[in-house]
């Protein structure tokens, strides 16, 4: 069992998602254009070399009332070409400050709804990229589609456009779920979809479901999950539903109509985790499967798996993450910025000066080291002290004193069986990754500031 009913509500309290660190709620609006331009730069010396870009596109034909992303619906075609255009525009003015001598290794189209706009807008970005960067030999290029505006011809423009990865974002395949949270079903069966993804060549396909919606039930979401190991994508994820209406008021609406407990939810995460894994695809992370011999699955193994805001990538092609477009982050080594999250400003800004800042943060040499760390927990199920103290030239008692580390804060978790330390290595145990949330937050000073509004940890 990977779950205990006493385990959850024991550990089931608000956290931090840990998809940066600082978490995003610590982000100040006293970081602005200034600040960013010179991260830009600072960023050129630091680790990691590569050059990872993000491209948000912030339009939804329909908007999902479960979503947390920023996204805006009735959208003209004038107002979308100037939106395209401000984004080519800062482009060509960050890469100003970005040393070109630097390989582009990834590239992440979300928003919103990507595939929603016309192809010839995706385009132009994508030809504005490959003029502006060196694309790496391996590089990935991948974007985020929904099914209800995927058509096979559209498949086919990716590909020629150099897309090799397409993430389908399915979340049931329950109508009245989908009904419920205001979301379209796909437009042509989901088993052609697919099929037309491999047959053009594509490097992989991601399938993206959800649990905790509302009408989800246990056995449900066990044959969505079943279903969704038939179309034997090389990846396949299965997120947690955050419900956090008092930061997302679109959210509220679902509250009339209920979701499952949260023994229902850690029951559905086992059943699909044991599905899965029956089924030959290895456990990444919180809420990520792959096939084994997927890049993912050999980074595990060899400990060097990463994550970003876009979700988990490998230390081996990661790169620091440069956003373009309305609300999109840029992860940097030294700081996070954030756009400013209205289009129509977002537009104005990038017109008048080049960038659009909305908010950020400058981490200090002691939050680099959390952040370290609490990623090696998330990512890898492990923490090497030993390992931590050669990346950053510091003494393991050193790296004590910042996370406040000592082993009785972590007796609850070992007698719960959930972890194991071993010298100056601590080991999450299988039945222990559901609650990978609550560990990384023992490592982090900050929690007691109780900034900003979390989910659940489950």
């Amino acid at each position: 069992m990977l779950t205990d009913k006493n385990l959850v509500e024991k550990y089931n309290e608000a956290g931090p998602r840990y998809t940066s660190y600082p978490p995003a709620t610590f982000f100040n609006e006293y970081f602005g254009n200034h600040d960013y331009l010179l991260s830009v730069e600072k960023s050129n010396f630091e680790r990691p070399q590569n050059i990872s870009i993000y491209v948000h596109v912030p339009f939804c034909p329909q908007i999902c009332h479960f979503c947390g992303c920023t996204t805006e619906t009735g959208f003209s075609r004038p107002f979308l070409e100037r939106y395209i255009d401000a984004v080519i525009k800062e482009i060509e003015y960050v890469s100003q400050k970005i040393d070109k001598k630097r390989k582009l290794t990834q590239v992440h189209w979300g928003g919103g709804t990507p595939n929603s706009i016309s192809y010839k807008y995706i385009e132009r970005i994508t030809n504005k990229l490959k003029e502006t960067f060196d694309f790496a030999e391996n590089y990935e290029m991948a974007i985020e589609c929904n099914p209800a505006h995927l058509e096979f011809r559209h498949i086919e423009l990716l590909k020629s456009f150099g897309f090799n990865r397409i993430s389908i974002g399915i979340q049931d395949f329950r109508k009245d779920v989908l009904d419920a949270i205001n979301r379209r079903p796909s437009k042509r069966p989901i088993e052609d979809i697919v099929k037309k993804i491999h047959d053009e060549g594509f490097r992989g396909t991601n399938i993206d479901l959800v649990y905790g919606l509302p009408l989800q039930t246990i056995e449900s979401f066990r044959n969505t999950v079943e279903r969704a190991v038939k179309l034997d994508t090389d990846r396949l994820v299965t997120f947690s539903y955050a419900h956090v209406p008092s930061v997302i008021p679109r959210q509220k609406i679902l509250d009339d109509i209920g979701f499952p407990s949260s023994k229902e939810k850690a029951q559905m995460y086992e059943q699909s985790s044991q599905i899965l894994t029956s089924s030959g695809y290895v456990s990444i992370g919180m809420d990520h499967y792959s096939k084994p011999d997927d890049e993912f699955a050999i980074a595990l193994k060899e400990k060097k798996l990463h994550r970003n805001f876009q979700g988990y990538c490998t230390r081996e092609t990661t790169g620091q993450v440069y956003g373009f477009g309305a609300s999109s982050i840029s992860q940097l080594d030294s700081a996070y910025s954030q756009n400013i999250k209205s289009t129509s400003d977002y537009i104005k800004n990038i017109d008048k000066k080049g960038v659009a800042v909305l908010r950020g943060y400058t981490l200090n040499n002691n939050e680099k080291i959390i952040r370290h760390i609490i990623n090696s927990i998330m990512c890898n199920y492990y923490v090497d002290f030993d390992e931590v103290s050669r990346f950053f030239n510091i003494s393991v008692n050193d790296i004590f004193e910042i996370v406040q580390y000592s082993e009785s804060k972590f007796n609850d978790f070992i007698i719960d069986d959930l972890i194991t330390l071993e010298g100056n290595i601590i080991v999450v145990k299988h039945k222990g990754r559901l609650f990978t949330r609550n560990i990384s937050m023992r490592f982090d000073p900050l929690i007691k500031k109780k900034i900003g509004t979390y989910s659940k940890t489950i």
